[in-house]
């Protein structure tokens, strides 16, 4: 096992083991309080929801399309995908930027932190330069941003994004980064008046409790710090003085079990399972119940779902 290998084993065990412990805090449903299963949680983003479980394009379906790219979110809602699912982070000049790791080597030509970098320099950047369809061929390297025939494949700014899709609901995770992106995040979301469609994750707890602070009003997914847990927790109504309650838990799939998902049904809190790339695990997931599968192929999991447009 390489050293990026171990180092991704590592942190991918102690997500499962953090998120094992926030779901067994859910409540049965006997023992759920009447005020938990009271709770007006499910939020207008979830009034857009067709039939579920929702398909949610993970970074625009990195699976099938160079992920956080134009070009993958425009196919993936030509497909027919409920909902865009992306990474943002913030530029050293102050731009929300899409971006899945916090260094652009990953799937750049370009190096360094994208907190140190501008966003002239961040959208001269090919984001499909590392991307294969079977981890052998790399069909867009070495090809330039700025050719019009690859402007698509560009490090886009969160700004194009909502002005290319300003009906499409949308999950946007802040990432692990130096610079908090909430306060931002929140400024874009309400000029845009996009308070409905978008549903706001984190891992990091800080950023949410910042974002919520901002924008109690906008949907967010539970994350696993210790704050989060404890409104798990509680079951209780937030009090008016605190940010809005949570609408949703995101979980890894290997956790998502039919009576996890019915103890968050009790608290009418939806449930998404991430990252299913397996048909027999999609439609494991479908049997359990979950309102949204988090997939980088929507193409085979809308098929699988009978939802595939004609091409």
């Amino acid at each position: 096992m390489g050293t990026y290998d171990r180092r991704t084993f590592i942190k991918r065990s102690a997500v499962l083991a953090a998120a094992a412990a926030a779901v067994r805090v859910l409540p049965t449903h006997a023992s759920a309080s009447p005020a938990a299963i009271r709770r007006e949680t499910c939020h207008a983003f979830f009034d857009g929801a067709g039939r579920a479980p929702e398909v949610i394009a993970h970074r625009g379906g990195d699976g099938q399309w160079p992920g956080e790219t134009m070009r993958a979110l425009r196919e993936a809602a030509k497909l027919g995908a409920d909902v865009l699912e992306f990474d943002v982070f913030l530029s050293s000049d102050g731009e929300l930027m899409l971006m899945h790791d916090h260094k652009v080597d990953k799937t750049t030509e370009g190096r360094g932190v994208v907190n140190n970098l501008d966003s002239k320099y961040l959208q001269g950047l090919n984001a499909g330069h590392k991307w294969s369809p079977d981890g052998k061929c790399r069909p867009f390297e070495n090809k330039s941003a700025l050719d019009p025939q690859y402007r698509d494949l560009r490090v886009p700014r969160l700004a194009e994004v909502f002005d290319e899709f300003p009906r499409m609901r949308m999950v946007i995770e802040m990432k692990k980064a130096n610079l908090s992106p909430a306060a931002a995040l929140s400024k874009m979301i309400r000029e845009r008046g996009a308070q409905e469609r978008v549903l706001v994750a984190s891992f990091k707890g800080k950023f949410m409790d910042e974002f919520r602070r901002f924008s109690p009003e906008v949907a967010t997914s539970y994350s696993l710090s210790k704050g989060d847990v404890e409104r798990l927790l509680s079951g209780r109504r937030l009090s008016d003085n605190e940010p809005g309650q949570p609408s949703a838990i995101q979980l890894p799939y290997q956790l998502v079990t039919e009576e996890r998902v019915r103890r968050a049904h009790a608290r009418n809190i939806k449930v998404h399972a991430w990252t299913v790339n397996d048909l027999d695990k999609m439609y494991l997931m479908w049997n359990r119940g979950v309102d949204g599968i988090i997939t980088d192929y929507p193409g085979p999991l809308l098929a699988l779902l009978g939802r595939a447009r004609p091409v």
